[in-house]
């Protein structure tokens, strides 16, 4: 084990690696809550989104483990999912299948990408306010689902949207913000799965409320739910919208992955000595084969979880801790009566919380150069208002196409930014005379 993993190479031993390991699956394992939940919305069923989001995630994290031995977790994505549900079914009227196409598609072209290397080429050739752009949009999005699916915010108070008032005929909205409450609270204390521990307690919180309902004939224990197996749809690919939902996925899914595993690399610090992220293409083609195997069980697009962070803090550093994060997952797959119990209340303390830990890229974008703040400011503000991911990224793009040329900066923009904004200029003006 030592050999394989490299224990001592990198400083660790066993214990610190399963601690991690537990570490981290805390911290991310409210995922096969909200998961579940997002995307039960589409219409999917919620116990086989529960049995697709445990599996995948224990296969990815595998493969992350003997691949690229890096203790970095993955499961379906926050972000993704919200945009899975509002945006490209509930918003765009597709279908399930039609999104998981996508999402397969996406899976199978970034496993070409990572095996040629072509994948970290893509990602220097979009803008870097852009990207930083769409993880703060994505954050303020996902926020507001939260707010709504817990009933926090409404459109009936008098104004185009507000917070409603804290009566007991809103008891949800109170509940989650007992929750958020005590989230930012552990959080703050940094302890460990904060945000389990918080969907947890604000689950319990539920009940003298009338929020949390338990069924009489209750267990903890059950049999997995059979998955949406290759539940895909084949006749919409060549269409445009197909086009724009396929890359938003694509997009988001590219830069999601790539920060995680900058982030995780430098805290552990497991980079080369040109400061490169170790074993970064094996870690790149998990994702893709997470993204694949998830798709084909009937969930969102698989990625590298920010919450493997909080696991490296404890002191994992090998893809050992990952080995522990993957069986635990597997483990919970037999408890999914546990995870169904949580209300929408509960699980929106942990949108509203994780929108916050996105917001943090908006330090790194330069607003005083007007060429680059504005197509960010754009970017990020479309997101919640439009109530779509894509459109951010739509708009987003053209307008920092339109401000470079305005501005005489040209040589500034990469070809393949000229590309997509051409693309969606089309896009949009399809929909127009349409």
């Amino acid at each position: 084990m030592d050999k394989f993993f490299k224990l001592q190479e990198r400083g660790t031993t066993v214990s610190r690696e399963v601690i991690g390991g537990i570490t981290t699956f805390l911290a991310m394992s409210y995922i096969l809550a909200v998961n579940p939940g997002i995307l039960s919305a589409a219409g999917l069923e919620w116990g086989s989104i529960f049995t697709a989001t445990a599996v995948s995630a224990a296969i990815a994290t595998l493969v992350m483990a003997f691949c690229a031995n890096l203790p970095v977790a993955l499961a379906p994505g926050l972000g993704l999912n919200a945009f899975f549900t509002y945006t490209v079914v509930l918003g765009m009227g597709c279908t399930p299948a039609f999104a998981l196409t996508a999402v397969l598609l996406e899976g199978v072209l970034f496993i070409l990408l990572s095996l040629f290397g072509i994948r970290e080429a893509i990602i220097k050739s979009i803008p870097l306010n852009l990207r930083k752009a769409v993880a703060v949009g994505i954050g303020l999005f996902i926020t507001l689902i939260g707010l709504a699916n817990a009933g926090i915010v409404a459109n009936d108070t008098g104004t185009l949207i507000g917070f409603v008032n804290l009566d007991l005929k809103h008891a949800s909205a109170i509940v989650a913000l007992l929750g958020l409450v005590i989230t930012i609270i552990l959080y703050t204390l940094k302890v460990p799965g904060a945000i389990l521990i918080g969907i947890i307690i604000t689950t319990i919180i539920g009940l003298p409320f009338g929020v949390t309902a338990v069924p009489k004939d209750f267990s903890p224990i059950s049999t997995p739910a059979a998955p949406h197996l290759f539940m895909f749809e084949w006749g919409s690919v060549l269409t445009v919208k197909f086009f724009v939902v396929f890359f938003t996925f694509l997009f988001t899914d590219l830069f999601d992955t790539i920060g995680t595993l900058l982030g995780v690399a430098e805290q552990a610090n497991l980079k080369d000595k040109d400061g490169n992220v170790v074993n970064a293409k094996g870690a790149l083609m998990s994702d893709a084969i997470g993204t694949v195997v998830g798709a084909c069980l009937g969930t969102s697009t698989v990625t590298s979880f920010v919450e493997s962070s909080s696991g490296v803090a404890a002191g994992a550093r090998t893809g050992l801790a990952s080995v522990v994060t993957a069986l635990l997952f597997l483990v919970a797959l037999f408890l999914s009566p546990l995870f169904a119990l949580v209300p929408a209340a509960a699980t929106a303390p942990a949108l509203i919380f994780v929108g916050f830990l996105m917001m943090r890229s908006v330090m790194g974008i330069d607003f005083a150069d007007i060429s680059e703040g504005i197509p960010a400011f754009i970017t990020i503000m479309v997101m919640p208002f439009s109530y779509s991911i894509s459109k951010g990224i739509t708009f987003g793009i053209i307008s920092y196409v339109l401000c470079k040329v305005v501005a005489r900066k040209t040589k500034q923009i990469p070809l393949v930014t000229w590309i997509l904004a051409i693309v969606f200029l089309f896009d949009i003006i399809f929909e127009a005379v349409k």
